[in-house]
């Protein structure tokens, strides 16, 4: 049975700094991810923007030659 004892106790001020330590990575993380997925959001928007676009000028193609052959 192991019966080793950690070489050093943490005080409570040094707990509370590796908190705050580790809240401040967190939050970074998550701004970053934020980051990346308004970006992509924004490429997605884009994307069916140009999707829409072209969806109406085939719709307005296919009306223009309906009524040319008629």
């Amino acid at each position: 049975m192991d019966t080793q004892q950690p070489a050093h106790k943490a005080s409570p001020e040094e707990i509370e700094a590796d908190i705050e330590r580790q809240r401040e990575q967190l939050a970074n993380t998550v701004n970053e991810l934020q980051e990346q997925v308004q970006v992509r959001v924004k490429a997605t928007a884009k994307q069916a923007a140009i999707v829409a676009a072209a969806a109406v000028v085939v719709a307005a193609v296919v009306i223009v030659v309906k009524r040319r052959r008629s």
